[in-house]
């Protein structure tokens, strides 16, 4: 049986775990009221998200060194105080709002789900924050993992292979022994072509009401979920 061979679970966290727009979307209010500034916040999360595969690219591309999420967050955050004309932020301040990405809110099921699974299984993040962004938001949101996780171990960005394989590898495990939990289909089939055992928990509503989020189920995957939940009880947590 497949939950009796499957030894860790591994979460990919922006989205997966966490609610990152309506988050981001809320801190960068919060400043903007602070400094007198109206904008769309949360076209202003969805432009920093938008940030992120770009910013990783260049790193791929070996145009930037190894540079870790918040680093990068930080790049695109000063390039959007820019384009939506937020002023007169002091250093510390643009710090702090970058730091929002360390303070998510967990989708409504995360909490419990995770600890259910962890009765079982070992849980790990498998994120390509950084790990003190990753330590910072399970500190807050009470998110119960048994270790942090990140592509900064490997200096990989998923969905290189090697994010995948180190992970294993830190958790002293063959690849197969490992399910890699995520509601994005381009994380889940790269962590299966190197191996690891996968599961679909789409999460409809990470971009928000307005745009349309790929939620059918493929049959690549070993296991799909509408929520952790319903993952713990498929996986007899």
């Amino acid at each position: 049986m497949l939950a009796d061979t499957v030894k860790a679970l591994t979460f990919d966290v922006f989205g997966t775990v966490v609610d990152w727009r309506s988050s981001v979307a809320r801190e960068c209010a919060r400043v903007g009221e602070a400094k007198g500034v109206s904008a769309d916040w949360e076209a202003f999360a969805d432009d920093w998200r938008a940030g992120y595969g770009p910013s990783m690219g260049r790193v791929r591309s070996g145009e930037l060194p190894w540079t870790t999420i918040d680093k990068l967050h930080r790049m695109v955050l000063d390039e959007l105080l820019e384009k939506f004309a937020i002023p007169d932020l002091s250093e510390d301040e643009k710090d702090d709002l970058n730091r929002a990405w360390h303070r998510l809110d967990p989708w409504p099921d995360s909490v419990e789900g995770l600890e259910r699974l962890r009765c079982k299984f070992v849980i790990a993040t498998l994120s390509n924050g950084n790990v003190a962004l990753l330590t910072n938001m399970a500190k807050r949101a009470g998110l119960p993992w048994d270790c942090i996780l990140s592509a900064e171990l490997a200096r990989h960005y998923k969905p290189d292979p090697e994010s995948y394989q180190t992970a294993a590898a830190l958790l002293g495990l063959p690849v197969d022994q490992v399910m890699m939990v995520a509601a994005h289909k381009g994380d889940l089939h790269a962590a299966r072509a190197v191996g690891l055992r996968t599961a679909f928990v789409p999460r409809p509503d990470e971009f928000g009401p307005n745009r349309e989020v790929d939620t059918e189920p493929d049959p690549a995957f070993d296991v799909v979920a509408s929520d952790f939940l319903e993952l713990a009880d498929k996986l007899g947590a």
